[in-house]
């Protein structure tokens, strides 16, 4: 890690995202189309929480893996400009960074063009230090199902190690790749505080038919706490003693989705970071996907 003491650790993937909007299917058949705005911008859901709790003002760590090319270049930049923190060993030679195409609908929901070869699926174990710094408080691991090499049992070593070093584990979470069940993770996800899936997710994992019922299947894991975004609904927060919707926020005006799960799981963990209560993590997380689905881009809300 460079010099630095952060707070905050985020382990995942960081790339670069072209965004097109709105995309639209009339260029297959006229060879151009007049988008309305087309913009580069760093992405990957680590690297857009890392953005947003830098620019929240927490000190952050970030636990990536980069080529040594023009879009990893790019990243570095990023990360100096707002100072997030870096493995200096996160550039590799011969890998290359991995480069998304976005393309945005006129209903604002996204459709993703990604680079197969690229290092947005390239962490494996042996890239994340252990043990983690002693300055570092809250450990998230940003997403889980992304990476083929992180499975159930380096999550567990993962989520173990920090445990003993009492971090607070929180996790966020794709849709599941290769049929995982919860009995698959169960393990490890008994060692996350914090669990922040969004309701398709977390549906999709325990087979449940509503968000309700798979936050409490979650929790017979041994997770502390799960919050499952539900859209412009809010969020489902649910442990073992309560269970309680916290409304998201009001007349928003959705342009772009990208991001939005990111930015609350960084609202909730800055929150958290702040001393506050699990409704509170929660409704700052709702304040923050709000603002970030009224602007184009992942972070650029902020």
């Amino acid at each position: 890690m460079e010099t630095g003491e952060p707070e905050v650790l985020v382990i995942g993937a960081a790339i670069i995202d072209v965004l097109v909007r709105p995309a639209d299917e009339a260029v297959f058949h006229t060879g151009s189309y007049p988008a309305e705005d087309i913009r580069m911008s760093v992405g990957a859901d680590a690297l857009n929480e890392a953005t947003v709790l830098a620019r929240l003002g927490k000190k952050v760590g970030l636990v990536t893996v980069i080529g040594n090319d023009q879009a990893g270049d790019g990243i570095l930049r990023h990360c100096r400009r707002e100072g997030i923190l870096l493995g200096d060993d996160c550039v590799r030679e011969g890998m290359v960074t991995g480069i998304n195409v976005v393309l945005v609908g006129k209903d604002a929901n996204r459709s993703f063009l990604t680079n197969a070869r690229g290092s947005l699926r390239k962490l494996s174990l042996s890239d994340i230090r252990m043990p983690f710094p002693e300055s570092v408080k809250i450990i998230c691991f940003a997403s889980i199902f992304v990476f083929p090499k992180i499975g159930a049992d380096e999550l567990l070593h993962i989520f173990a190690q920090a445990k003993r070093q009492n971090k607070i584990v929180c996790a966020d979470m794709t849709k599941r790749k290769n049929g995982e069940t919860l009995k698959d993770m169960a393990e490890a996800f008994s060692y996350i505080d914090y669990l922040l899936p969004n309701h398709e997710e977390a549906m999709l994992l325990t087979g449940k038919d509503t968000a309700f019922e798979a936050a409490r299947a979650i929790l017979e894991t041994g997770v502390k706490n799960v919050v499952i975004k539900c859209g412009k609904k809010g969020a489902l927060v649910m442990n073992q003693k309560e269970a309680y919707m916290v409304p998201g926020k009001k007349e928003v005006s959705c342009v772009d989705t990208t991001g939005a799960g990111d930015s609350f799981a960084a609202g909730f963990i800055f929150a958290l970071s702040k001393g506050g209560t699990l409704k509170e993590c929660a409704e700052y997380g709702n304040e923050c996907g709000a603002r970030a689905v009224a602007v184009a881009g992942a972070t650029e809300w902020l």
